[in-house]
């Protein structure tokens, strides 16, 4: 009971230190005051009341006393603490992610897109406090999801994005950061934010990334590019077969590093180059710390005093105490 309480005076306890000398002090004064007579035969008092032998109760009603009112000096409460939240325009942010063919590469387990999938999945459930939307691109751009607050959804989608051979094959990085822009123009979030991820070099497209990018820095937002594949040759993918599978073999990764590094500068964000599932996870991790919502939150605490109980349950055993002293005990006193 009592470890359930908060003490607003608990400095109060140290008069539990006297408890242990009012003992003391009994005993010795009971003795003092105690005769005793030496007789032959203790067969006449055989039948004595036991009211003398509880004598002792008394000061066990003090003592209980005693401790009960510096309890209640102490001043026991307990505390029911209610908190709410509040976000004042979160983080916007747009994925675009690179599909194109050589993203099925296998320098990433068990691929580069599915091994980004799983990441981007972490990544999204740990803003719960933004709105996210995806934009896919190869030789093409779209909105896969625009932007929205409903993780459900976006995690949906991005659980089926794939290799999509119904758009053309390439790597349209102006089209897709453009793309991503246009789902971010309009918002009047506190930040706005693109993660642009591909493996490969612009080479599609109408859309200069130069152009995009003035586009992005223009409407405020921020870039964050990443270098998808490994360090030298990688198995991709460099044809189909009649039956629709794909046919593999050693393709060295060619990153335009160069213009990631020039987009993240100009807009103030960053670039990274994830070389393996590992680096790739501590890229998402890193975005997610320079990010943060500033959440405001409201803590409501009800106190409910418990002292008055204390206090009437001490002047109960004092007042109990001093009837049986009166009374029950009155001649043994």
């Amino acid at each position: 009971m009592f470890w359930n309480y908060e003490y607003v005076n608990p400095e109060f306890f140290w008069l539990l230190l006297v408890l242990p000398l009012l003992i003391v002090w009994s005993v010795v004064k009971r003795k003092q005051q105690v005769a005793t007579l030496q007789i032959s035969s203790l067969k006449g008092f055989q039948d004595a009341s036991l009211l003398p032998k509880l004598r002792p109760i008394l000061m066990v009603l003090r003592l209980l006393a005693i401790t009960v009112i510096i309890v209640a000096l102490a001043r026991p409460r307990t505390v029911d603490v209610s908190s709410k939240t509040k976000t004042n325009k979160g983080i916007d942010i747009v994925m675009a992610i690179d599909i194109s063919g050589s993203m099925l590469a296998k320098d990433l387990k068990p691929n580069r897109l599915e091994a980004l999938k799983k990441v981007a999945g972490n990544f999204i459930k740990g803003r719960p406090n933004d709105r996210i939307g995806l934009v896919l691109y190869a030789g093409e751009s779209y909105t896969k999801t625009p932007i929205t607050s409903d993780k459900s959804i976006v995690l949906g989608s991005l659980n089926e994005v794939q290799y999509d051979n119904r758009i053309s094959d390439g790597t349209a990085i102006g089209m897709g950061l453009a793309t991503a822009v246009n789902r971010l123009k309009d918002s009047k979030a506190k930040s706005k934010v693109i993660i642009l991820l591909t493996d490969g070099v612009n080479n599609s497209g109408t859309i200069d990334p130069k152009i995009a990018s003035e586009l992005a820095l223009n409407f405020g937002i921020k870039v964050y590019t990443i270098g998808l594949g490994t360090n030298g040759m990688a198995l991709s993918p460099i044809g189909i077969r009649p039956n629709g599978r794909f046919v593999f073999d050693k393709v060295k990764a060619e990153i335009d590093e160069k213009l990631l590094k020039e987009i993240a500068k100009k807009t103030s964000g960053r670039y990274f180059r994830a070389t393996n599932n590992e680096k790739l996870k501590e890229i998402y991790s890193e975005i997610n710390k320079l990010e943060k919502t500033e959440v405001e939150e409201f803590k409501f605490y009800n106190y409910d005093e418990k002292f008055r109980i204390f206090a009437l349950l001490g002047i109960g055993l004092f007042l109990l105490e001093l009837v049986l002293r009166h009374t029950l005990f009155r001649s043994f006193i």
